[in-house]
């Protein structure tokens, strides 16, 4: 059984007992979430696909931790003119354990 479930603006797919890394929740650690924003739930070949969300299906799930993604360095230069910049970004992460779907 699976579902895809929209987490802080973006889709994910996730099945019971898996760990997903989000965007930075506003709760905090060790809180039980629910996101009901449910696009499509797969439950062994029956398949409900909403329009645009499924009605009464949420999935529901532990925050475990938040941290910080890997360093990315963003790198700007213009040749033979002297511009260089160089910066860096890590992105805020969440933790999130799904300990179920509930249609």
């Amino acid at each position: 059984m699976y579902a895809i479930v929209e987490i802080a603006g973006q889709q994910f797919k996730v099945t019971q007992d898996q760990y997903l890394y989000t965007h930075r929740l506003g709760d905090e650690v060790g809180a039980d979430v629910k996101f009901d924003k449910v696009m499509l739930v797969d439950n062994d070949g029956n398949i409900t696909i909403g329009a645009p969300v499924i009605a009464g299906a949420s999935v529901s799930g532990k925050i475990l931790e938040h941290l910080k993604g890997d360093k990315v360095i963003v790198f700007k230069k213009k040749r033979r003119k002297g511009y260089k910049k160089k910066n860096g970004h890590r992105q805020a992460l969440t933790k999130v354990h799904i300990s179920g779907i509930n249609i």
